[in-house]
């Protein structure tokens, strides 16, 4: 690092990428600044200065072993850093440079305990439950569907729709005939767990796919569908309605003929979506009937509507909207996307599930694509064919939106 770029951060000040430590600050103290920085996007921490910016200097006879040990002996999973020292008049200023984290969480061992620190904005800090848990699904190591969710015991599961499940659509002849077997099964399947507390609770995973009323206990499930007449969010929407219910819905056999008894929650989009996506024509056909037009091709309207169904963080305490507005349509999932993914490999029909169990059991029902590249095949194509464009792509830190440009007739 040049000096001039060391004085530059100086005059910036402490950041959410940046940190002053004095050296004479104890070996857990500097891991909890370095494991801060790993668990976000990484940083640098500037030792030998004042919280004001003042230059105190190095005062260790060999600051860079110090700073090495820490790594290697308070932080885990290892990191190997980057460290530098800057001449600046005279004063030496020490640069350990943090990189982004790929292995996350990291944590800090110190008298036999671990901590999980991330930064916000200039300080760092005992990263809260929910922020755990994004590390842990960032990291790979935890799948947040699993997650056991408190208060959604078995009452809470609607077991006609789950033994449809097992006898019609997986053909599992094992159907349980008590209360523990029935808990035992669930627990097989991750749709239940213990939570810790010596309780059967539901999971995500099954709270939301076979749950009577999932927003009770987990009030990010659902959808929030609105429509407006212009295009803006106006403070006066023609629709705005939360649809609640388990993501699949409740068939029955008759006679060899599936017939859905009680809609899931993509019928139900379905029902309160189609009035304000299509339009019927003022002229007759020769039939005697009115045309009816659609302003998006309906195939992928769903496919969309699945992928952010299946697809979203449950870590964030959101909903999943929906937005109708006179020219587009905007379907907003939270979080961006998960590891590595990218809206260019996404395009290009790579798969890479955040909550691998709800997209298996939505694609023995028939909800999801087979292949998992509804995107590549259904949305895109059918888009370009109906209205001549694509599909817009926003992702944020927060969200992934999906913009579908309306068509009108000609």
């Amino acid at each position: 690092m040049l000096k001039a770029e060391l004085l530059e951060l100086l005059v910036n000040g402490e950041s959410s990428g940046i940190e002053f430590k004095r050296d004479d600050i104890r070996p857990e103290q500097l891991a909890k600044e370095i494991v801060a920085f790993a668990n976000l996007e990484g940083g640098r921490i500037l030792l030998g200065v004042e919280d004001d910016g003042t230059l105190s200097g190095l005062h260790r006879p060999d600051t860079q072993e110090w700073v090495l040990n820490v790594f290697r002996d308070k932080v885990f999973p290892m990191i190997i850093p980057y460290y530098e020292e800057v001449d600046v008049d005279g004063i030496r200023i020490g640069v350990a440079t943090i990189p982004r984290g790929i292995s996350k969480p990291y944590v800090v061992r110190n008298n036999g305990r671990e901590e999980i620190y991330i930064r916000m904005g200039n300080r760092s800090e005992i990263a809260s439950r929910e922020q755990q848990a994004r590390l842990f699904s960032i990291g790979g190591i935890l799948h947040i569907e699993v997650l056991p969710v408190s208060g959604a015991t078995l009452k809470s599961l609607d077991l006609v729709r789950f033994e449809y499940y097992l006898e019609q659509v997986i053909h599992d002849i094992q159907i349980p005939t008590n209360e523990q077997q029935w808990v035992d099964r669930l627990k097989g399947l991750g749709l239940m767990t213990e939570d810790g507390l010596g309780s059967a609770v539901c999971t995500i995973a099954g709270l939301v796919c076979f749950g009577k009323n999932p927003s009770k206990f987990l009030p990010q499930a659902g959808l929030r569908v609105m429509a407006f007449s212009g295009d803006k969010k106006e403070y006066r929407a023609i629709l705005d309605t939360k649809l609640d219910g388990p993501l699949v819905g409740r068939w029955e056999d008759y006679s060899g003929q599936k017939s859905i008894v009680d809609d899931g929650l993509l019928e139900k989009f379905s029902n309160t979506i189609r009035p304000f996506i299509s339009e019927e024509s003022d002229s007759i056909d020769l039939s005697m009937r009115k045309t009816t037009h659609m302003k998006y091709p309906w195939e992928a309207v769903r496919e969309t509507v699945v992928n952010a169904l299946v697809h979203r963080d449950w870590t964030q305490s959101v909903d999943i909207e929906i937005a109708l507005y006179s020219d587009r349509m905007e379907i907003t999932s939270p979080g961006k996307l998960p590891n590595s993914m990218t809206i260019e490999k996404m395009l290009a029909g790579q798969r890479t599930p955040r909550n691998p169990l709800i997209v298996e059991i939505m694609r023995d029902y028939g909800y999801v694509d087979a292949r998992g590249m509804g995107v590549r095949t259904k949305v895109v194509p059918l888009m370009i064919k109906m209205n001549n464009v694509e599909p817009q792509y926003i992702l944020t830190e927060d969200y992934l939106r999906v913009v579908l440009p309306a068509s009108y007739p000609k």
